[in-house]
């Protein structure tokens, strides 16, 4: 999926798998996808039921390791594609100064998104649906909670995204040629509407 999104220009990729013992592991590498595939295989990537990833182009901080998505905070591992405009107001808000690892919107969107789920008692939709009220700007998010192994949520702004279900299981994308060699079938999802991707 993500070398089907090769055209549009990027400088990092990473994947966050859902491993069959419900741990969430993170491979971030700056350049080709194909630096990306030699990385997870020299570290024999775990085996999974599900995952996320995401191809960057820099918008916030520079090209490394660290700033490459998916980003993890707390209970939360998410991608982003779009440009959070309030994200410093965000992280004062939320005093989130010390703990940022990237110089990112993208992460400091995942660190509200933690404090919102503690908050909402861990419900995702509840805890989506407060999350996105905090933002402004452009966004397709897709996201994984620890506690809930198996589950993708996603959730768009302005950024595309398009969802299909195959033999294989559920599918989104921010992009059709992500999904087209998998299924004909999928449907594009409209802007503030959560989706929950099962097997």
């Amino acid at each position: 999926g993500l070398s089907g999104l090769e055209y549009r220009g990027y400088d990092s990729a990473g994947i966050a798998l859902c491993t069959v013992n419900a741990d969430i592991e993170l491979y971030k590498k700056v350049g080709k996808v194909s630096n990306l595939k030699e990385y997870c295989d020299r570290r024999s990537a775990a085996a999974a039921h599900c995952g996320i990833g995401h191809t960057r182009w820099a918008t916030h901080g520079g090209v490394t390791d660290a700033n490459a998505h998916p980003h993890r905070a707390g209970r939360v591992t998410m991608i982003h594609n779009g440009i959070i405009e309030n994200y410093h107001d965000l992280t004062g808000r939320f005093r989130l100064e010390g703990q940022l690892i990237s110089q990112t919107d993208s992460e400091v969107a995942a660190w509200v998104l933690d404090a919102v789920y503690e908050d909402s008692g861990r419900d995702p939709l509840a805890a989506i649906r407060t999350f996105i009220k905090k933002l402004s700007g452009s966004y397709g998010f897709c996201i994984l909670f620890d506690d809930r192994p198996g589950e993708i949520y996603a959730v768009r702004n302005v950024s595309p995204l398009v969802a299909a279900y195959t033999r294989s299981g559920a599918l989104v994308a921010s992009d059709l040629t992500a999904l087209i060699s998998y299924t004909k079938e999928y449907f594009v999802v409209p802007e503030g509407h959560i989706v929950r991707l099962t097997p």
